[in-house]
């Protein structure tokens, strides 16, 4: 048995079916150290029934995680329901900024509310923004700092976060033309949990997105090169046929240089952007 193979099979399962390492352990009864390991490659000859129980955690076939039915696992992507001119197959959008704008608004509701400044407001958004967004440290974790110190009992960030985002004008339209024609989803720098939120709210179109990779789950985040790489696994096709539409130029370099296309879009004039994901998506 190829352990290191198996483990990255392993992860992949993981990835795909949305669960950190702690939420699969819990499910599936096994220890944090035990799975660590299997992910890694460094228990020799797992047990069949751990991955038996992996398997039936994350929704993948058995044969798949052992590496037995070959065939299966190493087959094609199915095709894409178009080729655009550019050769894009499969178009990964951002949500801050491009499906949906302004929930900085909440910063300004937040400092009304505990009656401290906004800047200070900000900085503490800020600090903990990329370490929530990678799942280095938990939301609650996070909410209790800023009950602290900004003296508002029982905070919770997802409720001002939902409260102030509002949908770009005009997304739903393009997301049902892109969704369409071409394999569709979500690569999105977002704190555990909060990409289904705003789908359960209508922040985001409950389309059958074909992937959701949200940093907190992959516990890495935009632009790091890992996160790419990760998100072209879960799409299934060739870094040159994935576009990703993005409002961060940072994040933007990044798919970049994992040799994707890329769009920026302007959340500030939405019309604009709209039409230029049209014109480079055409067929």
């Amino acid at each position: 048995m190829d352990e290191a193979a198996l483990g990255k099979r392993l992860q992949l399962a993981r990835k795909r079916a949305g669960l950190t390492q702690q939420e699969l352990c819990q499910k599936a009864g096994l220890s944090y150290s035990t799975l660590a390991k299997i992910e890694r490659g460094a228990i020799k000859s797992p047990s069949v029934f751990t991955v038996a129980s992996i398997a039936a955690v994350t929704g993948a076939a058995l044969e798949e995680l052992l590496g037995v039915d070959t065939k299966k696992s190493q087959s094609p992507a199915p095709p894409a329901k178009k080729r655009s001119k550019t050769g894009v197959r499969f178009v990964y959008f951002d949500v801050n900024g491009t499906l949906t704008r302004f929930f900085e608004r909440a910063f300004a509701v937040v400092a009304r509310e505990s009656q401290k400044s906004l800047e200070l407001v900000e900085t503490l958004f800020w600090r903990y923004d990329a370490s929530a967004c990678r799942a280095e440290m938990t939301v609650g974790e996070i909410d209790a700092i800023f009950t602290k110190e900004l003296g508002l009992k029982n905070f919770h960030w997802l409720d001002y976060y939902l409260e102030n985002a509002e949908v770009t004008p005009h997304i739903d339209e393009l997301l049902q033309w892109v969704s369409e024609h071409y394999k569709t989803g979500l690569l999105t720098n977002n704190w555990l949990g909060f990409t289904d939120e705003m789908i359960a709210k209508k922040l985001i179109p409950d389309l059958e997105f074909t992937v959701i990779a949200e940093s907190a789950k992959l516990e890495c985040a935009k632009p790091d090169p890992k996160i790419y790489k990760l998100a072209q696994e879960l799409a299934g096709y060739e870094s040159t046929e994935i576009l990703l539409v993005d409002d961060n130029p940072a994040y933007l370099r990044g798919a970049d240089q994992a040799g994707w296309q890329i769009l920026r879009f302007d959340g500030f004039e939405p019309s604009d952007s709209i039409s230029r994901v049209k014109r480079a998506l055409e067929f």
